[in-house]
């Protein structure tokens, strides 16, 4: 079975689409389809757009994009993904089929999990795949026009198997979070952390490339999305130590840290709290 992965607009961090893509009226788009055109109107300028079949209205946001037209056996399936913008949510996966007596029907994801898991087009089915947090697992959901939404299986977040110490490269990391793709790194965060992984790994979810301290110990601080400044965390890899450091901001004046604090190199736990000190 072929799957064909294709990112949510998203960008797997809930990110959300951004205003500027509505800025000035837009043309209507018209997509072929099913012997007739699914048309995508903007209201007026600033408005919502609306996604319609002839005078069938299916769909109505501020933000609509077509994805791709599907063939799941004989039928052609159109998926579009729809919201309203800002970084509050990714777009929501609404699926447009014709049905019974040619009538057009359709289906949605997301709508009430702040946007759709990523989408993967396989020849028999759609599947839409979580986007997992370290420490946490997910359900794989897959849909056909017959049966709708049923249960494929579950995702378990997984480290790259057999990567070591040796194997930790600052220099592929977009952000501290990618350094617990290295197996002997997510081992020794779950040492420290326990069930408190995916709380600390989700305080840095918006953050930028990792930092080299004085030392050379590579670091970075991030912040739970839309809520910046809320218990924001920071963590920290001594590769040739094979050591591992990991702080969250509190609602005291000091942070939570793994290990205690007073372990930590002293010219790390200071960039540390002037890190955190500088969210609050």
């Amino acid at each position: 079975m072929k799957l064909i992965f294709r990112p949510s607009l998203a960008a797997l961090l809930g990110l959300g689409l951004c205003a500027s893509a509505f800025a000035e009226t837009e043309k209507p788009q018209s997509i072929a389809f099913a012997g007739g055109a699914l048309t995508i109107t903007q209201k007026e300028e600033y408005g919502e757009k609306t996604l319609s079949f002839g005078d069938k209205e299916l769909a109505s946001a501020y933000v609509i994009y077509f994805d791709q037209i599907a063939r799941l056996g004989d039928t052609e399936v159109a998926l579009f993904d729809v919201g309203d913008g800002g970084n509050a949510c990714g777009p929501a996966k609404v699926l447009v089929w014709k049905g019974d007596n040619d009538a057009i029907q359709r289906a949605s994801i997301g709508e009430e999990d702040c946007g759709a898991p990523v989408t993967a087009v396989a020849s028999d089915w759609i599947y839409f795949v979580p986007w997992l947090m370290p420490g946490t697992s997910g359900v794989v959901k897959r849909w056909t026009p017959q049966d709708g939404f049923t249960t494929a299986g579950e995702l378990v977040y997984a480290p790259e198997a057999g990567t070591t110490w040796k194997d930790f490269n600052p220099e592929r990391l977009g952000s501290m979070l990618e350094a617990f793709q290295n197996e002997a790194v997510y081992a020794q965060a779950k040492e420290l952390l326990g069930d408190r992984l995916e709380e600390v790994a989700t305080s840095l979810m918006v953050s930028a490339e990792p930092e080299k301290t004085a030392s050379g110990l590579i670091y970075g601080d991030g912040c739970i999305p839309h809520a910046c400044g809320t218990y924001d965390g920071f963590m920290a890899v001594d590769a040739a130590s094979q050591k591992l450091y990991l702080a969250r901001q509190t609602d005291g004046k000091s942070p939570e840290t793994w290990p205690e604090a007073g372990t930590w190199p002293a010219d790390l736990r200071q960039t540390m709290e002037k890190a955190l000190a500088k969210s609050e």
